[in-house]
């Protein structure tokens, strides 16, 4: 797992559009908790957090990538909380800027960066 959040870190040392990235790792023995707040140069922030269980091959059981602009107004989350059971890529899904909430697959951290980099590139 330390790789992997190498691999975070440099993810967002070579993003032009990252001015603060805040990250931390816990190492919990069979599990691993990886949470942040990365501030971009637009004033928006990106929350997140990723629980990782298992040996070897670690699966990543919970997460959260929460990006809102400076103001706190959220222009995006994705989550796997149960909530909404009826989506057929439950529990996978993501939260809209205006207050829908859709189908989506399990995100990586690196397409929420790609697309939070598509997003500020396009103000």
């Amino acid at each position: 797992m330390n790789e992997y959040f190498e691999r975070l870190q440099a993810l967002l040392a070579t993003s032009p559009f990252v001015h603060e990235p805040l990250l931390s790792f816990d190492d919990r023995k069979d599990a691993w908790f990886i949470r942040g707040d990365i501030y971009f140069i637009d004033n928006s922030r990106l929350h997140f957090r990723e629980l990782f269980v298992g040996q070897g091959n670690p699966v990543k059981i919970a997460y959260s990538y929460h990006y809102q602009q400076g103001d706190a107004t959220m222009i995006f989350r994705y989550d796997n909380s149960p909530h909404y059971p009826d989506l057929p890529s439950a529990p996978h899904h993501k939260h809209t800027a205006d207050e829908n909430v859709i189908e989506a697959g399990l995100p990586d951290f690196e397409s929420v960066l790609r697309e939070i980099e598509n997003l500020i590139a396009v103000k």
